[in-house]
């Protein structure tokens, strides 16, 4: 095929990528920002759980509720709308913030409506992926590891870029780039989609938005990987939004005027996530399978709570982020392969909603269970906590022949 129109073909899938690199950088901004105004305006490491809780309930919410919307009125629609929807509730937080002011409740209000609309938004353009590329001619494996490598760019750029819209403009005005970065998602897809993408890819069959609901999630309940996948991620989540909501803003802001630290703490993370997620693109899938998923899975989540509770020089803290997100990077992408290999496609938009949904089930406990924890305990024995409780969590799939299913990904290199 000629460079042209393989270029042409594959134009799509670039688009949707990018798409993601610059909503998922505004989602970081926010990810960073919010609990940094909440701790300042309150200096509660309980409200700042709650307000953890507030991010999280409309993660399962959307992600149960919107997959059969996406599947009923396609991908590209779906994502265009759900990006609008969301970038106008973020805006609408810096605006009450400068105009008539911002009280708890209402950030509380604006936070949840935001995650609420966003999260439909983020499933259709994951489940967009396996056609897209193979329009584009690339392996499945290649193109998640792509997909997962510009999100963790995405996370990198953003929560970097927050801790100096932070430390510059204060951290609600840092949720105007936020907003921008929505509308620029939502016209990259609407310009880079073509619109037989739009379709929706279920056959009318008269069926009820919950009895389609239903039978996305039964299905996700016969599988056995997915399922052992959902109630793994669904307990290390938990562990994961206590850390970025509660724990790591606690401990940035004491080890940090501005709290800014967090900002580079997660970009560290990032980055090393995206170098590994490159590594995992152009040669780790060879190598999938469980004993890299246990490896990696160990070395991303336990090494950042150690480094925490042990007091290590922030260089050192930033290197010890950095090489745990490096072993996190090739996660996602052995995870979506499978998945993608597993899911019809007329229901893919369900099931990955409902597996969305699920492994944030537990992510409100962890916050709100975090801010008790710290208030009650202090902040080492909780990193304490968190570092056990992953190390055993990480090493379960070790045991049992359903995560077998995790060599999809060398299968189809």
């Amino acid at each position: 095929m000629p460079t042209s129109a393989l270029t042409a073909r594959r134009t799509p899938l670039i688009g949707l990528l990018a798409a993601e690199l610059i909503s998922k950088a505004g989602n970081a901004i926010t990810m960073v920002a919010v609990p940094l105004y909440v701790l300042g305006s309150t200096e509660s490491a309980l409200a700042t759980g709650v307000a953890g809780v507030f991010t999280t309930v409309p993660v399962i919410l959307g992600g149960a509720l919107g997959g059969a919307v996406i599947d009923r009125f396609g991908y590209r629609t779906s994502s265009i709308a759900a990006d609008l929807s969301s970038g106008l509730t973020v805006l609408a937080i810096p605006v009450f913030a400068l105009t008539s002011g911002l009280p708890f409740w209402l950030l509380l209000l604006l936070v949840f409506c935001s995650g609420l609309l966003d999260t439909p938004g983020d499933t259709a353009k994951t489940v967009l992926l396996p056609e897209l590329a193979e329009r584009g001619n690339v392996p499945l494996a290649r193109a998640a590891g792509a997909q997962s490598a510009v999100q963790r760019s995405a996370s990198m750029i953003g929560a970097a870029s927050a801790g100096i819209l932070v430390a510059v403009g204060g951290a609600t005005n840092s949720l105007l780039v936020n907003a921008a970065t929505f509308a620029a998602s939502a016209l990259l897809i609407a310009v880079c989609i073509p619109s037989d993408v739009a379709r929706p890819l279920r056959e009318d069959t008269g069926d009820s938005y919950w009895r389609e609901l239903a039978d996305g999630i039964r299905f996700l309940g016969r599988q056995p990987l997915l399922r052992s996948v959902v109630l793994l991620v669904m307990f290390t989540n938990a562990i994961d939004i206590a850390g970025i909501t509660v724990i790591k803003p606690i401990y940035a802001t004491g080890e940090s005027d501005s709290g800014a630290l967090l900002g580079f703490m997660v970009g560290c993370f990032a980055g090393g996530a995206l170098v590994g997620s490159v590594l995992f693109a152009m040669w780790g899938h060879r190598l999938a399978g469980r004993a890299m998923f246990v490896t990696t899975f160990f070395c991303a989540g336990v090494p950042p709570y150690l480094a925490m509770l042990f007091g290590v020089p922030v260089p050192v803290l930033l290197l010890v982020f950095a090489l745990s997100g490096l072993s996190a990077g090739s996660i996602n992408p052995m995870l979506s392969t499978a998945m993608y290999g597993l899911t019809p496609e007329a229901m893919r938009a369900r099931i990955f909603g409902a597996t969305t949904a699920g492994v944030a089930a537990a992510m409100p406990v962890g916050s709100f269970v975090a801010g008790l924890a710290v208030a009650g305990f202090g902040l080492g024995p909780t990193l304490l906590g968190c570092s056990i409780l992953y190390a055993v969590l990480t090493l379960l799939p070790l045991f049992g022949k359903r995560w077998a299913g995790l060599d999809a990904a060398r299968r189809q290199a």
